[in-house]
Parts: structure tokens; sequence; C-alpha cells
């Protein structure tokens, strides 16, 4: 399994389009069979800082996503043209 977070911090006058390319692209990628989970957030203090938590069931899944049209569209097209800043945080689990 492979679960990570990414941290995307936006400008607030893009917060409506990022909503937007959020909810197109966590639709489509929870449709993906290698898919396990996709949760995005944005912070309860700061709502121009988003996080997604991501789990694939392995690295191939990982990259099936990275290359769908979906994420190149809403995530490569959309997002990290907006973001201002970008981290990404790889999990492990304890158990």
């Amino acid at each position: 399994m492979i679960s990570f977070l990414v941290r995307l911090k936006f400008a607030p006058e893009d917060r409506s389009d990022i909503a937007e390319s959020l909810r197109l692209l966590t639709a489509a990628s929870r449709q993906e069979p290698g898919c396990v989970t996709y949760v995005p957030h944005h912070l309860e203090d700061d709502p121009d800082t988003v996080l997604i938590y991501e789990q694939y069931k392995d690295a191939a899944a990982l990259e099936a996503h990275r290359q769908s049209d979906h994420f190149k569209k809403h995530a490569v097209g959309g997002l990290y043209q907006k973001m201002r800043e970008r981290a990404l945080e790889n999990l492990v689990a304890l158990s």
C-alpha cells in the first residue's frame, strides 16, 4: 500500500476554481481500480491550504493515477497552475 499527503497552498481569489478542480479530480480518482482512498481537505484555520490524503494499492496504481487524463487535466493543468506551494509527505503505516 502506498499512502501520502499532498499539501497545496493557493491564493484566496482562486478558492472557487480550486474547489471545482478538486471536486472533479476526486470523483474521477475514486473510480480508479487501484485507488483505495482519495480525500481532499482544507485546513480549518486556513481555507487556502489543501491537504489531499491518498492511498493506492501499489506503485503501478499510483503511476496509472498520475498518467490518467483526469490527473493531467485537473491536477497538472488546473491545481498545479494555481498553487503557490506544494509539499509531498510519504507515509509508512505502523502496523
